[in-house]
């Protein structure tokens, strides 16, 4: 049986497997991204590791798919620029997972097949506890503590080293005299469960926002520039390894004994097993002990104890041969849920969540959890005054998983998923690329305004020297800066505020003038970046230069947009729209329900009254001012030589056929386009007439 949940099926079609794989990687880096970089997972282990092992599945039945760099092939994730890079002189590999028994027996049989072992030979593995905080590694020099660092993306980490003297459990010098003139200590920064509590208890009195759970404690804490912000807080070590193995230890029970001797705290329970019932009984009792522990753990680490095994057993790409991880089961239990409310996050998804009666799982007060999006909620037919199955999924978000026997008599009602943002009380509609419904108050909506506005000067968009993320935060809490409007206008507003800009610490006269001055130079922007800019769903930097090129000017694509907007998804208008090449069905709803709000609008115009758009320079040619279509496959060239050479001429190219049309250019096997050309009257010309057409002087 497989180590993991059973996978979906592996595509036949190559164009599929190579969808579904980016699609994979993309997810993948996403979550690596939260996890080790933010420190705020958004999905559970046993979730990513599902994602982990389809997209190991792909690359096996397609190698040649498999790119140089890939989430499946990383560890962690790269080591941020504020930090010294620091160089591991030996990689801090991560650990396989497994969830049930199966895996673990899987994991001996390869072991003893690997080895050449028989099956019934006698094989034995250090149990330790798998405690839940940040991997570092700390270099000793003839017994001083030199330098301390994350374990980044496994190769290169971040020097911490500031903040990890700060922490007691970590010896500066290390005791007895039989250590190694040189020796790299890997192990575990965690707070214990008493410490976090008291941690954000005091972060509540000073109004800061409190830790979601222990590990992002910690984690933050040491990634910190200033070392007091860590000292102040009581961060611990358990040491579990060496980075290289000094002469003399042979088993990994050794090994651990020496780093206690040295000074070194470890986790505990520890133990050696000698069978498979061995291993399984250790994960029973740890983890029927680990809520009375006083640290977390999400799971037990089985190593091969002897070390000349583990040599010989190697890694394969991130992992070691010669451990895995146990993880624990979800932590369950049944509530009633009291209400459902809708939480509108940073890109303007509203998000269902549970309002629960409080309970405890895992030592974690819960009263809210996720529902997911509408689709699930009506899947599951969740509903208020229910009582529900809850499971914090990898220790982490707590989420509903079904609905227990109840009464149907007595039931409320199903929740209505809102059609307008609770926030903004703008349209929100639902994005058919994924399940999801989204407002389109944008700049309009507090929930999203702040993340709109950072992409609005972003590098792509009006690129504003002056205005990065840091200035628009400072901007949004103090009021100043809430649309995009505001940003051109406050110059004027600020000669008549109190305090001024030049006033602040931090600002003074000469970087005020300096951000006013690039302000001003940013009232001139290219049609295409303009577009960027307003952030609407699915128009990246491709699309907003086909659009300025079918529209040309910024009133003239206004016009459209709000006579557009004013109409059915079936009027022409809106067909025109979804005919332009790179647009299509899905971008053309996101531009159609952007516009509907009529927020949006005044927006927009503002914008375009205000500004200096100038058109991008469209190229002239034979073709100019020609719309063409292509179906069929062509003999003499591909279709994308086919729209290149269309384009490099001044024409057009759409991907539906409308009035619109000029010319539909067929090649073999063209389908139904042309009798619906022939209906329409719309020119068709074949391979050599379009060759013809194209070469006239």
């Amino acid at each position: 049986m497989s180590l993991f949940k059973s996978l979906p099926e592996i595509p036949t079609s190559e164009a599929k497997a190579r969808a579904k794989l980016d699609h994979l990687y993309k997810e993948l880096f996403y979550h690596n991204y939260c996890y080790y970089e933010l420190n705020e997972p958004e999905i559970s282990d046993e979730d990513y590791d599902a994602l982990f092992q389809e997209a190991l599945a792909l690359e096996r039945a397609y190698p040649h798919l498999k790119k140089d760099n890939t989430p499946t092939k990383s560890v962690g994730y790269a080591p941020l620029e504020k930090f010294e890079k620091v160089s591991h002189s030996v990689p801090m590999l991560s650990l396989d997972n497994a969830f049930k028994q199966e895996g673990i027996e899987d994991f001996i049989k390869r072991i003893k097949k690997f080895l050449g072992l028989e099956i019934d030979a006698p094989l034995e593995f250090m149990a330790e506890p798998k405690i839940d905080g940040l991997s570092a590694a700390l270099r000793y020099e003839k017994g001083h503590l030199v330098l301390g660092c994350t374990r980044g993306d496994g190769t290169t980490g971040e020097n911490i080293t500031h903040t990890l003297r700060t922490i007691h459990s970590i010896p500066h010098h290390l005791k007895g005299d039989d250590y190694p003139d040189f020796l790299e200590v890997r192990g575990e920064v965690f707070l214990s469960k008493e410490d976090f509590l008291l941690l954000n208890e005091e972060r509540e009195k000073e109004g800061l926002p409190a830790f979601a759970n222990p590990r992002n404690a910690a984690a933050g804490s040491v990634r910190q520039l200033d070392s007091v912000v860590a000292a102040k807080r009581p961060l611990q070590f358990f040491a579990y390894s060496l980075a290289l193995i000094p002469e003399g230890i042979k088993t990994q029970r050794a090994l651990l004994d020496s780093l206690k001797k040295w000074g070194f705290s470890l986790g505990d329970p520890l133990k050696i097993c000698g069978s498979l019932s061995d291993l399984l009984e250790y994960y029973g009792s740890v983890e029927k002990i680990r809520s009375h522990l006083p640290y977390d753990i999400d799971g037990v680490v089985y190593k091969v104890n002897r070390l000349d095994y583990q040599e010989r057993l190697g890694q394969v790409s991130r992992s070691p041969r010669w451990a895995i991880a146990h993880k624990f089961q979800a932590s369950q239990g049944e509530t009633i849920l009291k209400a459902i409310t809708i939480q509108v996050g940073r890109t303007g998804v509203l998000t269902p969540v549970a309002e629960l009666e409080p309970i405890n799982l895992g030592g974690v007060l819960v009263s809210r959890a996720t529902l997911h999006n509408a689709d699930e909620l009506l899947r599951k037919d969740i509903r208020e005054g229910d009582r529900v199955l809850i499971q914090r999924a990898g220790d982490v978000i707590p989420q509903v998983v079904r609905v227990l026997s109840t009464d149907s008599s007595k039931r409320n009602p199903p929740f209505i998923f809102p059609n307008h943002c609770p926030i903004c009380h703008s349209h929100a509609y639902r994005d058919p690329e994924e399940a999801a419904t989204r407002c389109t108050g944008g700049f309009n909506c507090s929930a999203q305004a702040k993340e709109r506005l950072k992409h609005f000067v972003s590098r792509h968009a009006f690129d504003i020297e002056g205005l990065g993320d840091k200035s628009i935060d400072f901007f949004w809490e103090q009021k100043r800066i809430l649309s995009p409007m505001d940003i051109f206008t406050l110059e004027e507003r600020d000669s008549k505020e109190t305090p001024s800009l030049k006033m602040i610490p931090g600002w003074g006269e000469k970087s005020a003038e300096n951000l006013f001055q690039a302000i001003r130079e940013k009232n001139h922007i290219s049609f295409d970046r303009f577009l960027y800019a307003l952030g609407i769903r699915h128009i990246g930097q491709i699309t907003a230069k086909s659009l300025a090129l079918s529209y040309e000017t910024a009133p003239a694509w206004y016009e459209f947009m709000e006579k557009m907007a004013a109409e059915s998804l079936e009027s022409e208008a809106f067909q025109s729209l979804i005919s332009i090449n790179m647009i299509g069905q899905t971008i053309g709803l996101s531009l159609y329900e952007f516009f509907r709000e009529p927020l949006n609008k005044k927006m927009v115009k503002d914008l375009i009254e205000f500004l200096t758009i100038i058109p991008i320079q469209q190229t002239k040619g034979i073709l100019s001012g020609k719309t063409f279509l292509f179906t069929g496959t062509l003999q003499t060239m591909t279709r994308e030589e086919a729209k290149q050479k269309v384009e490099s001429l001044g024409g057009k190219i759409t991907s539906s056929l409308s009035s619109q049309t000029n010319f539909l250019v067929v090649g073999e096997n063209p389908g139904s386009k042309i009798q619906k050309a022939q209906a329409i009257g719309v020119p068709i010309l074949n391979e050599q007439e379009w060759l013809q057409l194209i070469q006239k002087p």
